[in-house]
């Protein structure tokens, strides 16, 4: 049986970095891996759900929807029992998932206001996994993973959009350049020197690479790399931010 799963190539970044920053942040448990591994299968099974909204192919989204929910909820138990606030987390998601699912009914999934949803959710799963550690809510910390990992991927949705469906948006091009800008500064400003760090990477292939004829493979490829260049400079801040 094949597997039915998300063609969203960007959003599996933003499921795996804010995660692992928050585990960076808070101490690794092994309830990170039934952790993880539901917050996975949880992911995918929001994929098929989503498309329940557009209301085609019931029968087959739901039963899709059910493979990946059932094992996702058993696993996220293990860490449930040990933590039951980290429920919390996932109350808060909702809203962004009510969110999605309203642009999903619209046709409308490459809106910005769908993507900014999409990002706060996978970034609150950072903030879960720190929390599963620490045990409470809002330490000084917990939030520096959480504010770069928004950020940085409301930066990539600019700089994507900039090069595919905005490519010839010469205000639109401006308006992320400036913003990938003032990332730096700020991050630089604040006295987060290692962060600004991550982020200049991002200002540079936007700047550079905007009108250079890359195919959306290619632009993709470029992003995992980005991704990892900022997941690993980010880490080292948070260690030595400790």
């Amino acid at each position: 049986m094949k597997l039915f799963i998300p063609k969203q190539h960007g959003a599996w970044a933003m499921l795996i970095i804010p995660f692992w920053l928050g585990v960076i942040d808070g101490g690794f448990l092994w309830l990170h891996l039934p952790l993880f591994i539901g917050w996975l299968l949880l992911y995918l099974a929001t994929y098929p759900m989503l498309l329940l909204f557009k209301k085609k192919k019931i029968p087959f989204y739901t039963k899709w929807t059910l493979i990946y929910m059932i094992p996702a909820l058993l696993l996220l138990l293990i860490p449930f029992v040990e933590r039951p606030a980290i429920i919390f987390f996932g109350l808060l998601m909702l809203p962004f998932f009510i969110i999605n699912a309203y642009y999903t009914s619209k046709n409308q999934d490459r809106a910005f206001m769908n993507d900014l949803s999409a990002i706060f959710a996978f970034c609150i799963a950072g903030l879960a996994s720190s929390y599963l550690v620490r045990g409470v809510v809002m330490p000084e910390t917990i939030l520096f993973p959480f504010l770069a990992s928004v950020v940085f991927f409301i930066g990539c949705t600019f700089y994507v959009k900039s090069m595919i469906r905005e490519k010839n948006n010469t205000n639109f091009k401006l308006f992320s350049w400036a913003y990938h800008l003032l990332l730096v500064i700020t991050w630089a400003a604040s006295g987060f020197w290692i962060a600004a760090i991550a982020f200049i990477p991002s200002l540079l292939r936007a700047i550079l690479f905007y009108g250079k004829n890359l195919s959306a493979k290619q632009v993709g490829i470029y992003e995992i790399i980005n991704s990892a260049i900022f997941f690993i400079i980010i880490a080292i801040q948070i260690v030595l931010f400790k």
